[in-house]
């Protein structure tokens, strides 16, 4: 039974095995979420020799309670509202709107650094693995999938190494395949998890991209 992780790419590889399946295929492609995502992804793609990307996704934070999740967007239109925490909290549509464009100012910061201003590339037909380092609320990894829908890919598969069980379930139901090494009824904060749970930073991304693309 696994009890945790050393660190985000000891949970890649752990969760590379559970991926086997899909190994040595042309219509693979592995996405991690940045920032985390991406270091559990490059073990992904490593071991199952697929290509690696990033797919780029923010949290919109609540008004005056940024690690709260009121939702998230991604790139290519993704967008998903947590209603609960919106209603609960009786943020208005302005205040929604004004933390979006924020954060799609950030999320173009981002695909200019990590790819160049590169759009994501072409998916359509292919199976897509989405990697993050864990599931809380799943409201990111929600936004990368329904914006990947709108790609005409053929699967999406979303593989995590730790996650919330309850968010895991009903992801189960947005994708082909959900991989979750370790789902649990009790989460608390994924980095609780891990050994070593550093934030990931743009150059670590930048330079696991290119050692990547230079193996």
């Amino acid at each position: 039974m696994i009890h945790g992780f050393r660190n985000r790419s000891d949970g890649g590889r752990q969760l590379a095995q559970k991926l086997k399946a899909y190994a040595n295929r042309s219509d693979v492609l592995v996405a991690g979420l940045a920032r985390g995502g991406v270091v559990v992804a490059f073990e992904v793609a490593l071991e199952l020799n697929a290509p690696l990307d990033v797919f780029i996704v923010r949290k919109l934070g609540a008004p005056g309670q940024q690690e709260l999740a009121m939702g998230a967007i991604a790139e290519g239109g993704g967008r998903v509202l947590n209603q609960e925490v919106v209603d609960a909290l009786n943020i208005s549509q302005d205040e929604i709107e004004q933390v979006a464009a924020d954060e799609k100012k950030e999320l173009r910061r981002r695909q200019k650094l990590y790819r160049g201003g590169r759009s994501f590339p072409d998916v359509r037909g292919k199976t897509v693995i989405l990697v993050d380092d864990g599931l809380a609320t799943g409201a990111t990894m929600l936004a990368a999938v329904r914006a990947l829908r709108k790609k005409d890919v053929s699967r999406i598969v979303a593989a995590v190494p730790v996650g919330a069980a309850d968010s895991c379930a009903t992801l189960a139901g947005e994708v082909e395949e959900m991989v979750c090494l370790l789902p649990l009824q009790s989460l608390g904060a994924i980095g609780e998890w891990y050994e070593e749970f550093a934030q990931t930073r743009d150059n670590e991304v930048l330079e696991l991209l290119s050692r990547f693309h230079n193996v």
